[in-house]
């Protein structure tokens, strides 16, 4: 399997990324071993699964690249994000309050 994976720090930004293993990754971000997320403490607060390696790095880059895509996710999720605080993740996913 392989993994489209979005995690928080503790300044409520968030990073998006693809792997096949998601738990040694997410651990790998904790331990600054990523450039992009060295010296914060992440969590992972959604993810997908596919089969295809082709389909989860096609998914990434439509994340990473699209302001659409990434509201489309924040409505998907409104409820989960919710209970981590609103405010935070509107600011995570770089959208303005409505």
């Amino acid at each position: 399997m392989y993994y489209v994976y979005v995690i928080r720090n503790e300044e409520g930004r968030t990073y998006t990324g693809y792997t096949s293993d998601l738990r040694s990754r997410i651990e790998e971000h904790n331990h600054g071993e990523n450039r992009s997320t060295k010296n914060h403490s992440w969590k992972l607060i959604y993810y997908e699964a596919f089969r295809s390696s082709s389909d989860a790095r096609r998914r990434e880059r439509r994340l990473k690249r699209s302001h659409q895509a990434r509201r489309w996710l924040r409505e998907r999720i409104s409820d989960s994000l919710e209970m981590i605080g609103e405010a935070e993740c509107r600011k995570s996913f770089e959208l303005k309050p409505q």
